[in-house]
């Protein structure tokens, strides 16, 4: 039986990448725009019930690849695949509650988001002169990670893999190098819809869990990426008329 749970598992993930994939590519093949290909690079933290309570602290490595389709000089549709760790340790945590506990645990995550993102001023590659502008980028998350349990003895430990969902909002800074390349900064929270990357609320994963809870189990988890994209864009100038 768990065989078979997580073959459906991963049979329900396959479908979403492919459907994601197909939204996402299907106008490059049917029409001439500008689209971007790029990396991102950065570091990630956690807002939890582990640890520090700083909303922006990167530590842990973070690193993945985009694609935007440009659809006009102020929008474009864009989609990311980031893998990345997050961790919390109580002992480096400001609050005397925590530290006096001194739980600790990583998780390992990957993402896979689509949504728009709006930039404040136009910005084209095509002016003839260099462009900048900040950005906001929202629309939806989906990621796996590792399902986590306290065990009696106070250590965190994996419990297999479970896939959930997240609202990405991100704030960035972006200017061309050239004619050819983007480079860009950001930093974007994710609101996740669990409460688990920590190991606080493993009931949500398995029945019969709750006396192995801890902290305030009414807030989900949070995670931080920040860091820096580079992009090289492609084909022709994009007929911005039609949208």
């Amino acid at each position: 039986m768990p065989s078979l749970l997580l073959y459906l598992q991963t049979f329900s993930f396959m479908k979403l990448v492919t459907v994601i994939f197909l939204v996402l590519f299907t106008p490059l093949f049917m029409q001439s725009q500008t689209y971007e290909v790029g990396g991102f690079l950065g570091m990630a933290n956690y807002i939890g019930d582990v640890g520090k309570t700083t909303y922006i602290a990167p530590k842990t490595s973070v690193f993945g690849g985009l694609f935007k389709w440009n659809r006009s000089p102020r929008h474009s549709f864009r989609g990311t695949i980031l893998f990345g760790q997050i961790e919390g340790n109580d002992s480096k945590s400001n609050d005397a509650r925590r530290k006096e506990r001194d739980y600790k645990f990583e998780n390992r995550l990957m993402e896979l988001s689509v949504g728009l993102e709006y930039t404040f001023w136009d910005f084209s590659m095509y002016s003839g002169k260099p462009a900048q502008t900040p950005y906001l980028f929202t629309g939806l998350t989906y990621f796996r990670y590792n399902s986590l349990v306290k065990r009696n003895d106070d250590v965190i430990i994996e419990d297999g893999k479970v896939g959930s969902i997240a609202i990405p909002m991100i704030i960035g800074y972006k200017a061309t190098l050239g004619t050819k390349f983007v480079i860009a900064a950001e930093i974007g929270a994710r609101y996740t819809f669990t409460d688990n990357l920590d190991g606080s609320n493993p009931n949500k994963v398995r029945e019969n869990q709750d006396s192995l809870s801890f902290g305030n189990i009414n807030n989900n988890d949070w995670y931080v990426f920040t860091g820096i994209t580079l992009s090289y864009t492609f084909g022709r100038e994009p007929c911005y008329c039609n949208f």
